[in-house]
């Protein structure tokens, strides 16, 4: 792959168009060839609960958020989830969707520290 690329979003129940549009920009670097990660921090933390993303759907032009996030996980994109975030909302990290693993910031942090670019929604 061509370098590395991050997208943070932190937004899901509260904005689902940032979330939408934050996994439709997380595929289009995984289609460049970036090894891509997703960081879900603050109300963004949602989206990885199962049976949430199904219901944060935009509409047209945009594909349904849950097939965005499965397309850009079998393509090979990683998704954290802030550890914190998930216990201040009570929920189990170990509960997750398929693909999506809780961690803290200082798993974000290694990941840019070498200059990768990182986009928030």
């Amino acid at each position: 792959m061509a370098g590395k690329f991050c997208v943070s979003i932190t937004n899901s129940q509260k904005d689902p168009d940032k979330v939408t549009v934050g996994f439709v920009v997380a595929n289009a670097a995984l289609g460049s060839e970036k090894d891509t990660m997703v960081f879900l921090s603050t109300d963004g933390v949602w989206a990885a609960v199962p049976g949430e993303a199904e219901k944060l759907n935009v509409g047209e032009p945009f594909a349904p958020l849950k097939d965005l996030m499965d397309k850009f996980v079998a393509g090979g994109g990683k998704i954290l989830v802030c550890n914190p975030c998930l216990r201040f909302r009570k929920i189990n990290p170990e509960k997750l969707i398929p693909g999506a693993v809780a961690a803290g910031g200082a798993a974000l942090v290694e990941f840019l520290a070498d200059g990768t670019p990182c986009i928030s929604y």
